[in-house]
């Protein structure tokens, strides 16, 4: 699968195509940039002795940034649709780690893995709203603790034109219809946002269920 019939990979098939696996692929202004929606999700939740799924993992740079600080998981599993990507995170032979290449829009059931947290950093950067928020839910049913995701928050760094972005407000309210527990970041970077998501305890899947046909209320 190269993801070169979805709108939303179409960014990344031709930035790999022009880069290969380089940073450039990714899509982020600079390393400084994704480190810094690194640091706000470290600030957010603890990913140590967790079983993390990181979907959209791109070269697995997230687990690389959580080793670096001493932060080991119990297992990770990656997600990522472009095979120049997949093949650069598989190469580190990471312990306890897995990159599976797979579309996880496509194929949402490649998110139950039963992942203690799922991320999403940068993943969504490129749907549109109904991707956007259907992918935010479907995280939440398949995480068992915690779903930590960032976005584009106003138009200043979403000038691409295959980017979007989303007002707070509206994100805030859709993930509040579910969760009591809801954090936010906003102060690392003007125009970006980071949310946790936290399960209740025994909460099970077919609160997000109810959601399944229904988008943001505005």
């Amino acid at each position: 699968m190269d993801g070169s019939g979805e709108r939303y990979l179409a960014p990344y098939v031709r930035a790999t195509e022009r880069h290969g696996a380089g940073f450039e692929s990714l899509l982020w202004a600079s390393p400084a940039s994704q480190r810094a929606r690194f640091e706000a999700m470290a600030r957010l939740c603890d990913f140590g002795g967790r079983k993390v799924l990181d979907a959209g993992c791109g070269r697995a740079d997230f687990l690389d940034y959580l080793l670096e600080r001493g932060i080991k998981p119990a297992h990770y599993v990656g997600i990522e649709a472009m095979p120049e990507l997949v093949e650069a995170g598989r190469q580190k032979n990471r312990p306890r780690s897995v990159i599976v290449q797979a579309d996880f829009v496509r194929e949402p059931s490649r998110l139950l893995v039963e992942a203690d947290v799922v991320v999403l950093c940068g993943s969504m950067n490129t749907f549109d709203a109904a991707g956007f928020f259907g992918t935010i839910r479907t995280a939440y049913d398949a995480a068992t603790e915690v779903v930590v995701f960032n976005f584009l928050s106003s138009p200043r760094l979403a000038a691409a034109e295959w980017l979007s972005w989303h007002d707070p407000a509206d994100v805030l309210a859709f993930v509040e219809r579910f969760s009591d527990d809801v954090r936010r970041l906003a102060d690392y970077m003007d125009g970006d946002c980071t949310v946790a998501i936290r399960k209740a305890e025994g909460a099970g899947d077919n609160h997000g269920q109810m959601l399944a046909d229904e988008g943001p209320r505005r």
